[in-house]
């Protein structure tokens, strides 16, 4: 095999496939990255679970294919310099030399690198790359990271008439957002989930443009084109919870906020708190204003923010770390807040009622006299 390629080119390739590539396993090549001249250069970095191949522009003189380790592979292409870099191997010894560097290496046989799983897409969704990365951006944080029920792990996607929804939970929390995709070749409506460690991939791939990626459902696994660039993960499987039915209607408390000032009176009143300083965040909703309180072993806090409509006295508490996350991913400058009872969910929505694209849920901690 001989190729030579622009050492930019190379390193980000190297750089995100590598993050596909098993830290510990029994396998050697699964701790590197897959490289095939074959018309093309291609990349493949695959742990069994989440695999991403990358194809990069080279001059391929001669066709082969072998494996380095993602690490000291990634190593000397970062360090080498701004030149044009030229590989070649003759059996499992590979060359690699750009300007006045030069190294030796000893590969791994191609053929003990798992094979990235074919999709063969029952449903295809085109949808634009921004869209589907600030989906992915604004509920990935509230994906569950316990294995008590490892659907929950990831995110569903649901495709339903002309929008794809994307939900994420935690038994906490819930975040979802909406948004309008451009073509689906497939069923009128279907879900699956997708874990989050390639969603997580699939966003910092994306970039924030109007260029089409395109994903494929498959039987067992889900497939993301962007660009030259693929992602293949396997879906997980489960029952999914029912989470429209988690989500109260008819909440009689409803006021509006402006999203950045309810973050700064979150943000002074916690300071006081710790993870080993734990206590819940009091919030009371009166007529256009919301007193936030805390107390811990150190002190006590209080803060006053400006919003629209009546509280109706509501006192309710929430862990100020989840309350703060729906409001930091919320997509407005404005939202409204939605409550019932001390006991009953917060449910953050847009200020604008026709508005349907997020929509977040926040449970309450029950709160103690003296807290």
């Amino acid at each position: 095999m001989r190729f030579t390629c622009e050492k930019a080119l190379l390193q980000n390739a190297i750089m995100t496939t590598g993050r596909a590539v098993a830290v510990k396993t029994s396998i050697p090549a699964m701790e590197g990255i897959l490289i095939e001249a074959i018309g093309f250069l291609r990349l493949t970095g695959y742990n069994l679970e989440t695999g991403i191949q990358a194809a990069v522009p080279a001059q391929i003189d001669e066709e082969g294919a072998l494996v380095l380790s993602a690490r000291l592979f990634g190593e000397i292409v970062r360090k080498l310099p701004d030149e044009l870099v030229t590989f070649s191997s003759q059996g499992l010894t590979v060359k690699i030399d750009c300007g006045l560097s030069h190294y030796t290496l000893q590969a791994i046989d191609p053929e003990e690198f798992p094979e990235l799983p074919e999709v063969k897409g029952e449903n295809e969704l085109h949808m634009k790359q921004a869209d589907l990365k600030s989906m992915i951006g604004q509920t990935l944080f509230a994906v569950s990271s316990q294995d008590i029920r490892p659907v929950h792990t990831g995110s569903l996607f649901e495709v339903e008439g002309d929008t794809l929804t994307m939900v994420s939970l935690d038994g906490f929390r819930l975040a979802l957002r909406r948004e309008k995709y451009l073509k689906n070749l497939g069923d009128p409506s279907y879900s699956f989930v997708v874990p989050s460690f390639a969603l997580g991939e699939v966003e910092k791939i994306c970039e924030d443009s109007d260029e089409a990626v395109t994903i494929a459902q498959g039987q067992a696994h889900i497939l993301f084109t962007v660009g030259d660039i693929i992602v293949v993960c396997r879906r997980l499987e489960g029952q999914f919870l029912n989470y429209k039915q988690s989500i109260p209607k008819d909440n009689k408390i409803d006021v509006t906020v402006a999203t950045r000032d309810l973050l700064t009176s979150i943000g002074r009143v916690s300071l006081i708190l710790s993870e080993k300083l734990k206590s819940p965040l009091r919030c009371t909703f009166a007529e256009n204003t919301a007193l936030l309180t805390t107390k811990s072993a150190i002190g006590e806090a209080s803060d006053i923010c400006a919003i629209e409509g009546d509280g109706q006295g509501l006192e309710i508490g929430f862990d100020n770390r989840y309350l703060s996350d729906a409001l930091r991913f919320a997509p407005a400058e404005r939202v409204r807040l939605e409550m019932n009872s001390p006991v009953s969910p917060c449910v953050i929505l847009p200020e604008d009622r026709a508005d349907e694209s997020f929509l977040y849920l926040v449970l309450p901690v029950r709160l103690r006299a003296g807290e």
